[in-house]
């Protein structure tokens, strides 16, 4: 099973950490909405791979048939290893731009309030608190299982459709070679 999270991990944490930072070179001009958007697009994309790799350990080591809880702990595996170079690859952007970053994040949500009509106390209060808040962000402990648990819900989701999909044999059954 390991060389199936392994794999099947590693592609689905390439996609998503790899589209990530081209989404912060490309979109960077429309703001956060556009790259949290296709963040999350790209998190369905790669994490398809959970999927990938159940219905590959069910056809070939399995003989097409797997339960659901095996089916599920395949999957969570497989949205870990995701995830986890999903943190790294956050991690070496943040390293690269961390403080920029964290500025411009902060001037368009300070904007998009001022826009939207707060007042002059209510805008002070968000800054403080989002300074405070890019304080605790500035520490690895606090940022990396908050980076992870923007991918792992995903992760879990689409490991419980694919486990209740694949948990049945006559579902996508393995094709004869010949």
């Amino acid at each position: 099973m390991m060389k199936y999270v392994l794999i099947f991990g590693g592609i689905g944490g390439a996609i998503v950490g790899g589209a990530m930072l081209i989404s912060f070179a490309v979109l960077a001009a429309q703001g956060s909405a556009g790259s949290q958007m296709f963040g999350y697009l790209t998190m369905l994309v790669g994490l398809s791979m959970v999927f990938v790799a159940i219905k590959r350990y069910r056809d070939d080591e399995k003989g097409g048939v797997i339960k659901f809880w095996p089916a599920l702990w395949l999957g969570i595996q497989v949205s870990l290893v995701a995830g986890l170079i999903y943190v790294v690859a956050w991690e070496i952007y943040y390293a690269m731009n961390g403080e920029e970053w964290m500025a411009t994040y902060l001037a368009e949500q300070t904007e998009a309030r001022e826009a939207g009509g707060a007042s002059q106390d209510e805008i002070d209060d968000f800054v403080a608190q989002s300074r405070s808040m890019a304080d605790l962000y500035s520490n690895w402990w606090f940022r990396m299982p908050l980076t992870l648990s923007e991918i792992l819900p995903v992760g879990l989701l689409v490991s419980l459709i694919s486990a209740g999909i694949l948990r049945n044999p006559k579902i996508l059954p393995k094709r004869a070679v010949g």
